[in-house]
């Protein structure tokens, strides 16, 4: 079930969705001490993250964060890396001490074997994820593996997921976007407490529309979240257009 709100923009939808990541993290800090999170990264992620590392009251220093995913073969120096990107928007502003990064230089399968054992060593309380314009969940694209229990695979990107990050500027040409990457698995995603799904902008309507309207189906990876107990889902009125909003929460 997916606690659906939309906010008039992406401002307002980070604001309310940073509050909303904060508590999590205060919570899971005051019952354990420490907080074990993992954060999405891309165009999408930007407003929020900004938000989120200036929320009042989080002790970052005892949080966890583990990478959503990454390319694999783009050095970190990449300005399309995803390392890259969480050190300069979250790791460093909010002063996080203990991160695990996948390092897409290396060998792929000895990242995800390293990195889904650290993962899987406790209970994660927080997932920030998004939605990719062909529906993608992480960098699970369609059709998503809705089986495999590993932590982390070794997945293909599709052209539509390439094609998305040429537009979003991060890279200047198709050629130029990696084919393989390594990503958190969908079951993975599913086994944290609480999934928070930020997603404005327009050119996501559809894949939107499909996540919360259409099947659950591997061909729209992203619907997989209506199955999880606590996601909540914020949206622009852009990214939220294809939507009825009756009964949806504002």
């Amino acid at each position: 079930m997916l606690d659906v709100k939309i906010f008039p923009d992406k401002l307002t939808l980070a604001k309310a969705a940073a509050n909303d990541a904060a508590a999590h993290i205060r919570a899971a800090i005051e019952s354990r001490e420490r907080a074990r999170i993992v954060a999405a990264t891309g165009t999408s992620q930007i407003e929020f993250l900004n938000e989120l590392t200036r929320a009042p009251d989080v002790d970052w220093r005892r949080v966890d964060l583990f990478h959503l995913d990454e390319y694999i073969g783009l050095t970190i120096a990449h300005r399309a890396s995803f390392r890259k990107y969480l050190l300069d928007r979250l790791i460093q502003p909010a002063g996080i001490g203990r991160y695990h990064l996948l390092d897409g230089d290396r060998d792929p399968r000895e990242v995800c074997e390293e990195a889904g054992k650290a993962l899987s060593a406790a209970p994660v309380d927080v997932a920030f994820v998004g939605i990719g314009e062909n529906g993608h969940l992480a960098f699970n694209d369609p059709p998503a593996d809705f089986d495999t229990d590993e932590p982390y695979i070794v997945v293909r990107l599709d052209e539509i997921c390439r094609q998305q990050q040429v537009n979003e500027g991060w890279f200047p040409s198709l050629a130029e976007v990696p084919e393989f990457a390594i990503s958190m698995s969908v079951r993975q995603i599913l086994k944290t407490a609480a999934i928070i799904c930020i997603a404005p902008d327009r050119r996501k309507a559809e894949a939107v529309r499909a996540t919360v309207k259409g099947p659950v189906t591997p061909n729209v990876p992203a619907s997989i979240l209506r199955t999880h107990s606590n996601v909540t889902l914020y949206l622009d009125r852009e990214s939220s257009a294809l939507l009825d909003a009756a009964g949806l929460a504002l």
